[in-house]
């Protein structure tokens, strides 16, 4: 009997997904554990596996799909023994017949009622560009994003990974050639109804770039996160001289095992123990209860292609800061290339938010739903300051707790920010 190949839920969360790109086609044997897809969520590209074995006798939703449902047939695999030619593709609530349909037709003329309906499909991209004779092109996700960036025509490279798979390496090692015509336009397309307000160009010339599922999440929990959640927004001032003498030191006795910490590490560190220190903050709104942690598990933004993500650090306060350092590259690394599986970046108890790098002073930080805080971290920078009631110059951040009002109160969240600015300020019980 033919098999229903269905949309995967790949995380807890998801509802439906972007099907990427097929790495099959009709009329190709898989087996258990074979990759047939590459599905793209609101936060990654993960691969699809097959769990059964047989031939692949209908694709029935094409790659670049949107909104493709979770449960939603995608593909009809003909089991061990039966030909592919003799399936009929499994439809929504049913099964498919042994005969073609054109053998059906042939048949006695079937009764008045009306056949289930047929779910619409979605509308479906152009389908990727094939390699010779209707191939199609077998790429990593990561390589067809450098591809795109770098103008480089996958048709004209050559694989290097498993089956002839497209690579980053081989994309990186290619010459950029002409992109293909993109969808964007330099002028908006007519259209029968008027386009609203927002959408209109008024004469000035623009691109219009489809938004990627990712960018939809982010517009859509923020925009929540601002109309549901009320925040509140307490600021201090921190002295970083002793931190930074502290890092130097510590990097200076890890350099031979290779891990050079980032001042953000320690402030990973610095976070997850002011949690543990005020409990009353470590918590989360959930309509008629409040969640309370036993551990700080910290969710630290981390800027990609394609909008935000957030993996998460568990246990933070428990471990030593070398193994957060170790730990934030490989999260970091894996999250850039859209290879983080979703136990790492769904959940955490609290998030840390840092722009210091881009020079950025001091900025409030939309909490990210269902957490109740997140820590934004501006530049240190040298500043006039107060030290032994004399006026001295001294290397100044500006960090910016933002607390939902449901769960955590103004005094409670003054007291994390205090916590916060004693352990930075005085950094030796990070490494204690």
């Amino acid at each position: 009997m033919p098999i229903a190949i269905k949309m995967p839920a790949l995380s807890p969360t998801m509802e439906e997904g972007t099907l990427a790109n097929w790495l099959v086609k009709v009329g190709d044997k898989v087996s258990a554990g074979d990759i047939m897809a590459e599905i793209e969520t609101d936060k990654a590209t993960m691969e699809f596996e097959a769990v059964d074995e047989g031939t692949i006798a209908h694709i029935q939703v094409e790659e670049g799909t949107e909104g493709v449902k979770v449960g939603a047939i995608i593909a009809t695999l003909a089991e061990e023994g039966e030909d592919p030619a003799d399936i009929d593709p499994i439809t929504e609530g049913g099964s498919a017949p042994a005969a073609k349909k054109e053998e059906a037709a042939e048949s006695a003329p079937a009764p008045k009622a009306s056949p289930a309906p047929s779910p619409a499909p979605a509308p479906a991209a152009s389908p990727a560009p094939s390699a010779a004779d209707g191939d199609r092109i077998i790429a990593s996700p990561l390589a067809r994003r450098i591809a795109e960036q770098k103008g480089v025509d996958l048709s004209a490279v050559k694989g290097s990974g498993p089956n002839g798979r497209i690579v980053k390496g081989d994309v990186e090692a290619a010459e950029a050639a002409p992109a293909p015509a993109s969808e964007k336009t330099s002028a908006p397309a007519p259209t029968a109804a008027p386009a609203p307000v927002e959408a209109q160009d008024f004469g000035i010339p623009h691109e219009a770039e489809k938004l990627s599922g990712m960018r939809k999440t982010i517009a859509r929990r923020l925009t929540e996160s601002k109309q549901q959640v009320p925040h509140i927004y307490l600021t201090v001032d921190i002295r970083l001289d002793a931190l930074l003498k502290l890092r130097s030191e510590l990097n200076a006795a890890l350099e031979p095992q290779g891990i050079k910490l980032s001042v953000n590490d320690l402030l990973i560190k610095a976070l997850a123990k002011s949690l543990i220190a005020v409990p009353e903050c470590n918590v989360q709104f959930a309509g008629d209860k409040l969640l309370k942690f036993s551990r700080a598990d910290i969710s630290v933004a981390v800027s990609i292609d394609n909008g935000l993500i957030t993996p998460i650090v568990e246990d933070a306060g428990a471990k030593a800061v070398s193994s957060i350092s170790t730990e934030m590259k490989d999260l970091a690394g894996r999250a850039r290339e859209g290879k983080l599986a979703p136990e790492e970046y769904q959940g955490g108890t609290a998030s840390l938010s840092n722009m210091g790098m881009f020079g950025i002073k001091q900025f409030e930080a939309v909490i990210n739903p269902p957490q109740a805080m997140i820590m934004a971290i501006g530049a240190g920078e040298k500043r006039p300051y107060v030290i032994d009631d004399a006026l001295q110059i001294a290397t100044v951040m500006s960090a910016t707790g933002s607390f939902d009002h449901r769960a955590i109160d103004g005094a409670d969240g003054a007291r994390l920010m205090k916590a916060f600015k004693e352990l930075v300020e005085a950094p030796l019980g990070l490494v204690a």
